[in-house]
């Protein structure tokens, strides 16, 4: 079986593309082989900057003979149907058989197709791989019509066997394959000559180039981390860094600079930002002091000054960008330590769109702060506090460091609420209301952190929701499903316990205040003072409605009344879909999250949460596996008979209407389980209410072995029916149990 090996070399390739173009190589190719019939025993593609390469070992010599047989239509049928058949199959009239069959007399063809060579089909599959490659971006040059990322300026392509390496016939947009690569393109540049993959790696190898990405990354990381341990200093870790710096060179050589000492003082993550993102260089911090005092950079070509001329080039580059970096600092530190301070900032905004249709980031922040308020007693803040906060969280949009580093919005917002002299739990807040931005990112814990975080994401949800922007399939281009996720996650893993119904209310209120010329600030005042009032959106409509001073017309009015309900409940139905994806990634089913949302309080995310978990705990052992088995033979004896009677079987069992001891110990097992269930729910303590629950496994069983419900006799019929509706009721009243799969 001879293996096959495929090098693609070309100008740089951009880092960030070059793990995909890896994959896409070797997807394309291997499945384009096993369609054509080629198998073979592994594959593995690697990349550097100018070569993308893709190796095959235990290829097929040939694919192999074949023999398809294919029915078709009957040998009466018209001709134009059977000529239909034949192009289909690819035969002749002559090859059809005729066959008699149960529904009659009925067409075969019998297709052979013989094998073909490897190289043939590997030529094939090449060309049509490069030619429809799926490259983000792609380009012509010359006067041919092939796009590649980056000028192609060979292929090699080699089938090696035992006794040598073929060269595979092939050629495109005027590029012959054959058996030659190319080294460093600085230390080895000239052709080399391969005989299959081994060598290729090999001779690369003499040639300065480190094939495969995942040795170029450890050598780089050990190289770097070695230099600074040397220095008594540690290089701040980057993945994402370390992985795009992999793919900007061949042959990686770590060199440690210096950072001049007018810029030690600039806070590390400004350092951090402003060498990776214009310089690609890694950090490298005093673990003592916890400054950036140097940066790693890594070259492709040793010199033989061992990179000191290197060094100052970048040195000096730094330094002029460090300069720019310090002058933002200083500047934006000036401002914010002024008379007028950060609240410069925030006026700032209001010349800054937030949304067409939700106003300026100025009005996103009033509503961010009203709400940060409200909110401020239920997460334990205190609310001047929440409300100064919000005000100030998104002040560093306007400063001229947030501006050149946006991926430094809210921290420096922290640095400069600390310098404004703010307290902590305020600059705080700044960085940490953005939190969390992925499932991996730890969310807020301080009180009133959290109190601004949730206020910024719920008047999100809710602004984007007044004016029907929601997501929809794959998009989402506001992030909601991220935003609706954080506010899980904050009252979740911080324990809390908000009605989101209300708020939603609330908030809705205020961005379709902001988005309706008619409904004044006042007016939504009025409003939010009404729900306060009233908890129930519905009735603080009708106060406001009926209210002598209201001057809002009465469509308005109308369409409050039915539109912010309507929303509020889809919003909450949104954060309980968000919750499932959450859930379920706990090992929580769909079904056991919808018996607890059908209970009462699904609005409160940490309450739901706790059911569910408790449901999904119990549901997983035998007792509460069987207990709902018998809970839906009770419910479903109950509803048939209530069909059939056409009443309702609610109240009046009576244990002295029972006929044997099964019957009694049910009566009794209800006691002592609605005595255990009744304390446990007002506590919130669902483990218990649901261990009560599957205690009634045992009894149930008994219960139907041994009792027949529907009784000739009508009295003890009727008392089993209300016992049974008992059961159902307590049931019912932990979760319910009706949504349940299975």
């Amino acid at each position: 079986m001879p293996d096959l090996l495929i090098e693609l070399f070309s100008e740089e390739i951009p880092a960030r593309m070059q793990t995909r173009a890896g994959e896409d190589l070797r997807k394309l190719v291997t499945d384009g082989l096993v369609e054509a019939g080629l198998t073979y025993a592994s594959a593995a593609a690697f990349t550097t900057p100018r070569r993308l390469c893709l190796t095959i070992d235990g290829l097929l010599d040939e694919s192999p003979r074949t023999v398809e047989e294919r029915k078709g239509p009957k040998a009466d049928a018209p001709e134009k149907a059977i000529e239909g058949f034949l192009r289909g199959a690819g035969v002749s009239r002559d090859a059809l058989e005729e066959r008699d069959t149960p529904k009659g007399k009925i067409l075969f063809a019998r297709i052979v197709r013989e094998g073909r060579p490897a190289a043939d089909i590997v030529a094939e599959v090449l060309e049509q791989t490069v030619r429809n490659f799926p490259w983000p971006k792609s380009m012509r040059w010359g006067s041919g019509s092939l796009r590649w990322v980056r000028p192609l300026h060979s292929i090699l392509c080699l089938l090696t066997k035992e006794d040598g390496a073929e060269i595979v016939p092939l050629e495109i947009d005027g590029i012959k394959a054959g058996s030659v690569t190319y080294g460093h393109r600085f230390h080895a540049p000239d052709a080399i000559t391969v005989s299959g993959f081994d060598d290729y790696a090999a001779k690369l190898k003499r040639a300065f180039v480190m094939l495969d990405p995942a040795e170029r990354r450890e050598a780089i990381w050990n190289d770097a981390t070695n230099t600074a341990f040397a220095n008594g200093l540690e290089v701040v870790e980057d993945a994402g860094l370390l992985h795009e710096v992999a793919g900007l060179v061949e042959w990686p050589v770590v060199l440690m600079g210096r950072i001049g000492d007018d810029f030690l003082d600039l806070p590390p993550e400004v350092l951090q930002t402003s060498m990776k993102e214009h310089q690609k260089f890694f950090s490298v911090r005093n673990p003592k002091t916890g400054r950036i005092e140097r940066f790693v950079t890594v070259a492709n070509r040793e010199t033989a000054d061992d990179g000191a001329t290197i060094l100052a080039g970048n040195e000096k580059v730094l330094s002029a960008r460090l300069a720019d970096a310090k002058f933002f600092w200083e500047n934006d530190l000036r401002i914010a330590t002024s008379d007028a301070g950060m609240a410069a900032w925030v006026e700032n905004l209001r010349n800054v769109t937030f949304h067409n249709k939700l106003g300026t980031q100025a009005e996103l922040i009033e509503r961010m702060a009203t709400l940060a308020a409200e909110l401020a007693p239920a997460v334990g803040a205190e609310p001047q506090a929440a409300e100064q906060a919000a005000r100030l969280a998104k002040a560093d949009l306007s400063s001229e460091m947030v501006y050149e580093f946006p991926e430094l919005q809210g921290l420096m917002g922290r640095y400069y609420a600390r310098a404004a002299g703010h307290s902590e739990e305020v600059a705080a807040a700044a960085e940490e209301h953005y939190a969390p931005l992925g499932p991996s990112d730890a969310v807020p814990t301080a009180p009133v952190s959290i109190a601004v975080a949730l206020a910024e994401k719920i008047d999100k949800l809710t602004g984007f929701w007044a004016i029907d922007e929601k997501p929809t399939g794959s998009k989402d281009p506001y992030a909601l499903r991220r935003a609706a996720l954080g506010i899980i996650r904050i009252l979740v893993e911080n324990d809390l316990h908000v009605a989101l119904d209300h708020l939603h209310s609330v908030q809705l209120v205020r961005n379709k205040g902001q988005a309706r010329a008619d409904l004044h600030e006042s007016d939504v005042r009025e409003l939010v003072i009404e729900i306060a009032r009233h908890g129930v959106f519905g009735a603080a409509i009708e106060a406001f409605r009926h209210r002598n001073d209201h001057k809002l017309p009465s469509e308005t009015v109308e369409e409050l009344r039915r539109a912010v309900p309507e929303k509020s409940g889809n919003l909450l139905g949104f954060l309980h879909d968000r919750l499932k994806v959450y859930l379920r990634d706990q090992g929580v089913r769909h079904d056991v999250i919808d018996a607890c949302i059908a209970m009462e309080g699904s609005d409160d995310l940490t309450l739901l949460v706790k059911r569910a978990r408790a449901l999904s705990d119990t549901l997983k052992t035998d007792d509460g596996e069987n207990m709902l088995q018998a809970f839906k033979r009770a419910n479903n004896i109950l509803s048939q008979a209530e069909e059939a009677d056409g009443v309702e079987y609610s109240f009046g069992a009576d244990v002295k209407f029972a006929e044997n001891d099964a019957e009694r110990a049910l009566f009794a097992a209800l006691d002592a389980a609605e005595a255990r269930i009744a304390p446990a729910m007002a506590e919130q303590d669902f483990q218990t209410a649901m261990a009560a629950m599957a205690d009634l496994r045992g009894p149930l069983d008994a219960f139907f072995d041994a009792v027949q419900v529907n009784a000739d006799n009508a009295t003890v019929r009727r008392n089993r029916l209300n016992l049974l509706s008992r059961i159902r009721q307590l049931c019912l009243g932990v979760a319910d149990l009706r949504r349940i799969e299975g």
